[in-house]
């Protein structure tokens, strides 16, 4: 789950976004997840309600092609925010789901608190990703992100020569 949403965390606080693939990234796993979980009774019954959360960025999606993509538009900012939360709240959660698909005996073998400890873990390193994110030119240089293939974010510290 770390893994998942370290990287959404960092775009959102070295460039105030999350980048669209990430958010289609997080659509596709969650709808095969959610066609996995109806298709298959077990897993429909091991998921319970969580399954509806992996509807999260299908809603994101509808919204998006719902609202008419104008600057000035309440709704696209109500979509925007919509989708910043369906990476940072619906991920963890649409992770979970999917390791239960995966690994049915994780709610039997996992305590109550190794689970908050999980969702402790994955708040922190969320929280550090941002803020890595938000001081990315203390540490990282605009060449670091050309070379990888990202695009510069604003204020980012050229290489000395």
């Amino acid at each position: 789950m770390s893994v998942a949403v370290w990287w959404p965390a960092f775009t959102l606080g070295a460039w105030g976004e999350i980048f669209f693939d990430t958010l289609l990234s997080v659509w596709a796993a969650a709808s095969a997840g959610f066609v996995l979980a109806m298709l298959v009774p077990a897993a429909r019954r091991r998921l319970g309600w969580t399954s509806l959360t992996l509807l999260l960025p299908s809603l994101w999606l509808v919204l998006s092609l719902a609202v008419p993509n104008e600057s000035e538009n309440l709704g696209v900012a109500i979509v925007a925010v919509v989708g910043v939360l369906v990476v940072l709240l619906g991920v963890p959660f649409m992770v979970w789901a999917l390791a239960r698909l995966a690994w049915p005996e994780i709610s039997e073998t996992v305590p109550q608190r190794g689970k908050m400890l999980v969702l402790a873990t994955v708040a922190v390193v969320a929280i550090a990703s941002f803020a890595l994110g938000a001081n990315e030119s203390r540490f990282l240089t605009c060449e670091d992100f050309t070379i990888s293939g990202n695009s510069e974010p604003p204020g980012c510290v050229h290489e000395s020569p």
